[in-house]
């Protein structure tokens, strides 16, 4: 199974950092972002990865090549007219993915075990949901044991983390828009599942949490 990695935000929020470089490749430890993201999912046995840019994209290609560093391959998805957001860009990037494959925001930090999204998606999507962060108090999605609800008693934040099928975006066109309009029809036809992961998760949307970050690098390794 292939994997895709998310890479063509702005960072419009962690200005001025992002101005001359692109968020995936802003530093945390002695790795980039988004090489933290590549090396786990190398060990996870992904051999093959897709990343899409826009912003400063020709600096990712750069800075990372073929993959072969990272014991990976690695093909880009260019959006040279702009980025398409995640579900658009998802979508221009099918004809390298195959009919199942996974999904991971280029912005992340997770010791989630990617080598469990083998094991689906039974319908056309599965989301690795968790506990909502500071940020996020209201979560985006309810979990009905193994179904993801529009709502819920208990509410969960979307980690960035999926397994798709390449008919999940049978009905769409070439544009952007993004991926939660298409999850959101997929689950209103109890089409896509989810889990609760509960272990170490960031979204390294600001400068702030950029900073929490390697706190917790440099506490736990």
């Amino acid at each position: 199974m292939k994997a895709m990695i998310l890479a063509a935000g702005r960072g419009e929020r962690m200005r001025p950092l992002t101005d001359k470089v692109p968020k995936p490749l802003l530093k945390v430890g002695n790795r980039a972002l988004i090489e933290h993201v590549i090396e786990a999912l190398a060990r996870a046995g992904y051999a093959d990865l897709v990343i899409n840019h826009a912003y400063l994209g020709a600096s990712i290609e750069q800075a990372l090549g073929d993959g072969s560093r990272f014991g990976v391959t690695i093909r880009y998805s260019a959006e040279a007219d702009g980025p398409l957001e995640t579900g658009g860009g998802i979508f221009r990037a099918l004809p390298l993915l195959g009919e199942r494959f996974a999904v991971v925001n280029g912005d992340i930090w997770t010791d989630y075990p990617f080598d469990r999204l083998r094991e689906h998606p039974a319908r056309l999507a599965h989301l690795v949901l968790v506990d909502n962060p500071p940020h996020h108090p209201r979560g985006d999605f309810g979990l009905d044991g193994s179904l993801v609800k529009e709502e819920g008693d208990s509410r969960y934040t979307f980690a960035g983390i999926g397994v798709y099928r390449a008919s999940l975006f049978k009905s769409r066109e070439p544009g952007r828009f993004p991926l939660v309009q298409v999850l959101r029809s997929a689950i209103r036809t109890g089409a896509v599942t989810g889990e609760r992961y509960t272990g170490r998760w960031v979204d390294v949307g600001t400068p702030e949490r950029l900073y929490e970050l390697q706190r917790l690098l440099a506490a736990h390794g």
